[in-house]
């Protein structure tokens, strides 16, 4: 099949000072843009993707300038919303601020992105039968349901009409702690489930070992934060079990030597059988937009029907590419690159 993947969700401007300087002591910042779903979809336009991006941005220069980078890059962003001032009475895109670690000094991110025109904007006039209408892969996050009611109403319109569309629908829990607290996430993440063929991570979700006894914890409550592959085994089956619609699961754990070098190995569920990655080791450029990497390689995978064990070692190594280029997004637009990577075939490329 030939896909043509759509994802939703809200694209910032990103500003980081040069040199891992501190934010406190910065005297210039570097602009990019990026968000996860944005990371996403940059990245498989990379690698040759049909696809596309919905986001509401302010009818302004910074708007307009965050389309251009997708555009850029291959992204179709026909469906991007401009909004105006009466829409979006703020007007404004959402920033986030990067103070990139080093050595045992870990990054830091500080969020400027209430009131923007993403979450303020009133979904409920979107056409979303119009909006999805030829595609066959949705892709949403937590992160979009974290901003707020109106998004919330919006994605969980969007996993309906996906369903009824036979589309394809992937998830990314994507938790973040200064949007929401863990509670509200996994309460609501756990709503879009019935939805989801492709789920990454195992959280935030609520897979009670009992459901008529929520007192009795959750499956997840007994895994340790770095699982071995029969303990992450014993937590896919639980959720494909009580959500036999998911087709698969994947997830990495990563391994933090320094803020400067970390491992990173994953788990991935297929057909009732779980299959595990290599671990492979890098000294890091740029960490932010790392799982969103590991998203876009599992899915390009799953799209080009690569073995199981191609796919997760796939999407490990288009994660590990990321950590070496600046920006959010893996721009890498060569599948060989990522395959070498993933067979550790380091030497120079001639």
């Amino acid at each position: 099949m030939n896909h043509k993947f759509i994802t939703i969700g809200e694209i910032m401007l990103r500003l980081t000072p040069p040199d891992y300087e501190k934010i406190r002591t910065a005297t210039t910042f570097e602009a990019r843009y990026g968000g996860s779903e944005a990371n996403v979809a940059l990245s498989l336009a990379n690698l040759g993707i049909d696809t596309s991006f919905f986001t509401v941005v302010p009818e302004n220069s910074l708007g307009k300038s965050a389309v251009r980078m997708m555009r850029s890059n291959d992204v179709n962003c026909d469906s991007v919303v401009y909004s105006t001032e009466e829409e979006t009475p703020t007007h404004r895109l959402g920033v986030y601020y990067l103070e990139t670690g080093y050595g045992i000094r870990p990054s830091k991110v500080i969020y400027d992105r209430k009131h923007s025109a993403f979450s303020e904007y009133d979904f409920s006039q979107t056409d979303i039968k119009k909006l999805l209408a030829g595609y066959t892969w949705l892709h949403v996050s937590g992160i979009t349901l974290a901003l707020g009611t109106k998004c919330r109403q919006l994605i969980m319109a969007c996993l309906k009409i996906a369903k009824e569309n036979k589309m394809t629908v992937s998830f990314d829990g994507n938790f973040r702690s200064s949007l929401w607290s863990w509670e509200e996430a996994r309460d609501f993440c756990t709503l879009c489930l019935p939805y989801v063929d492709v789920l990454f991570g195992i959280e935030p979700y609520h897979i009670w070992k009992d459901e008529e006894n929520h007192h009795a914890g959750d499956v997840k409550d007994d895994i340790p934060l770095r699982p071995d592959i029969k303990q992450q085994e014993k937590v896919f089956e639980a959720i494909v079990n009580r959500y036999p619609n998911i087709k698969c699961i994947a997830r990495h754990v990563r391994f933090a030597h320094s803020c400067s070098e970390n491992s990173l190995l994953a788990y991935f569920w297929l057909n009732g059988k779980i299959y595990e990655s290599k671990r492979l080791t890098f000294h890091i450029l740029d960490r932010v937009g790392g799982g969103d990497a590991f998203v876009s390689g599992i899915i390009y995978g799953l799209m080009n029907r690569y073995t199981p064990e191609d796919i997760v070692n796939f999407g490990v190594a288009a994660s590990a590419v990321k950590h070496t280029i600046h920006g959010d997004g893996n721009i890498t637009d060569d599948v060989s690159l990522i395959r070498h990577v993933m067979e550790m075939n380091l030497d120079i490329k001639r």
